[in-house]
C-alpha cells in the first residue's frame, strides 16, 4: 500500500501564541504597579504641596474622620488587582486554540492578526513598558475648606441673651467720674532733668489739706482719718529719694515738706516733723519769694510751738499776698494770749475776703473763748484706703 502523507499539524504553533499571550500579561502585571506608584507619589505631592509664602491666604484647611481617608496603598492595591483579572479574561480564551485542533491553521491566523491588538511584542521599545492608565489619586472622604479673610466676630456668651437663666445678669452703672489733671514736674534743678508725674499726689494733697494741714487735725470720722495717715506714708515713701537728692528740685522739696507737715499732725512721729522742717528750708532757699514755702515753715514752727520763729516767715508771706498766713498769725496771738490782736486781725481779713466763711467761724471761736481756731467742722473728704 502506499502511503498517503497526510500534512502534519503543527502543534507548536498555539503553543507559542499561548506562550507569547501570557509573556506580555506578565510584563503589563509586572510594570502597572512600578508606574501606578509613581503617578500615585506625582499626584500626592501636588495634592499635599504646602502654600508658598506669597500667597498665605490660600491655605488648605482639610478636616478627615479617622476612619474615613483611603490609603495610597490600598488604592494601589486595588488598581493591581483590576489588571490581572483582565489578564485572566485574556487568556480564558486560549483554551479554544487547543480544543479545535482541525481548524489550528485557521486559528492561529486569526490569533496572529489579533496579537497587534492585544499587546504585540517590540524588541525596540523593551525598555519602555506600555503605558498604563494612574489609579485615581487618594482622597480624604471628609470636608476641605479654604481659609479666606473674614470679618473678625466676638466669641463668648451674652449674659443678656439668656443662655444662664439661674444666674442675673449683671447690671452696671456709672457715675460721679472724675478726672484728675496729669501733672509732671522736674525731678532735679536745672535743665533737661527727669520728669516725675505727680498728678496723684497732688490730688490727695488738695483733698486732705483742710483737714490735715493744721493742727489739731479734723476729719468727720476716724476712718478718714486712718485712710489718711495710711496714705501720707505710702506718699512719702514715693518721694523721700528724690527729695533726699541733694540737687532737688523746688517741685519735689515743697510737696515732700507737705507731706511730712501733714504726718506730724497726724501724729506719724517725730521723724515727720524733722523731715518736713528740712525740705521746706531747702525749698525757701532755692526760691526766697515763695509765698507758699514762707507760709508753710512759718505755720510749721508757730504751730509746733515756735512763735518767734515762724513769725517772720509768717510775715513774708503775708507780704507776698498769702493770705492763710494771716491766719495763722492770728493763731499765734491767741496762743500767745494776744486775743484782740487776733480779733482784730481777723475782722481786718474778713472786709478783705467777703467770701470766706472759715474766716468768720475764726473769730467766733475766739469770741466764745476756744484756743485752737482751726478746729472747726472739716469739709467731708473721702480718701480711698491704700492698696
Amino acid at each position: 500500500m502506499k502511503a498517503i502523507n497526510h500534512p502534519t499539524i503543527p502543534h507548536k504553533a498555539p503553543k507559542f501564541a499561548t506562550l507569547t499571550a501570557l509573556a506580555a500579561a506578565c510584563t503589563m502585571m509586572l510594570s502597572a504597579p512600578v508606574y501606578a506608584a509613581e503617578a500615585d507619589t506625582a499626584a500626592a505631592a501636588s495634592s499635599t504641596s504646602v502654600p508658598s509664602a506669597i500667597d498665605s491666604t490660600k491655605r488648605v484647611i482639610r478636616l478627615a474622620k479617622p476612619n474615613t481617608a483611603v490609603s495610597t496603598a490600598q488604592t494601589d492595591a486595588q488598581a493591581n488587582a483590576a489588571i490581572p483579572q483582565n489578564n485572566i479574561q485574556q487568556n480564558t480564551i486560549q483554551p479554544n486554540n487547543v480544543a479545535q485542533p482541525t481548524n489550528a491553521p485557521a486559528n492561529n491566523a486569526q490569533q496572529a492578526n489579533a496579537q497587534p491588538n492585544r499587546a504585540p511584542l517590540n524588541t525596540t521599545n523593551m525598555g519602555q513598558p506600555p503605558a498604563v492608565p494612574a489609579p485615581n489619586a487618594p482622597e480624604l472622604t471628609g470636608t476641605t475648606r479654604v481659609y479666606e479673610r473674614g470679618p473678625m466676630t466676638a466669641t463668648g456668651i451674652d449674659l443678656r441673651g439668656g443662655q444662664l437663666p439661674n444666674i442675673p445678669a449683671p447690671q452696671v452703672n456709672i457715675s460721679d467720674i472724675s478726672f484728675v489733671p496729669t501733672v509732671l514736674i522736674p525731678q532735679q534743678q536745672g535743665l533737661g532733668t527727669d520728669k516725675l508725674d505727680v498728678s496723684l499726689l497732688d490730688d490727695f494733697i488738695k483733698g486732705v489739706s483742710p483737714n490735715a494741714r493744721h493742727y489739731p487735725p479734723n476729719f468727720p470720722n476716724r476712718t478718714q482719718r486712718h485712710n489718711a495717715r495710711e496714705k501720707i506714708k505710702v506718699m512719702t515713701e514715693w518721694i523721700e529719694p528724690y527729695a533726699k537728692a541733694s540737687n532737688a528740685s523746688y517741685d519735689v522739696l515743697i510737696r515732700a515738706a507737705k507731706l511730712n507737715g501733714m504726718g506730724r499732725n497726724l501724729d506719724l512721729g517725730s521723724e515727720y516733723t524733722v523731715r518736713g522742717g528740712q525740705y521746706v528750708d531747702r525749698a525757701i532757699k532755692l526760691k526766697p519769694n515763695s509765698g507758699e514755702a514762707n507760709f508753710i515753715y512759718g505755720m510749721m514752727l508757730s504751730e509746733g510751738g515756735g512763735f518767734k520763729e515762724g513769725q517772720k516767715y509768717l510775715d513774708q508771706a503775708v507780704s507776698l499776698g498769702y493770705t492763710e498766713a494771716e491766719q495763722s498769725l492770728a493763731q499765734s496771738d491767741v496762743l500767745s494770749d494776744r486775743r484782740d490782736k487776733a480779733l482784730e486781725r481777723l475782722r481786718r481779713l474778713a472786709q478783705q475776703v467777703p467770701d470766706n466763711a472759715v474766716i468768720r467761724q475764726q473769730i467766733k471761736l475766739i469770741e466764745d473763748g476756744k484756743f485752737y481756731i482751726w478746729d472747726i467742722p472739716a469739709p467731708d473728704v473721702n480718701v480711698k484706703p491704700s492698696t
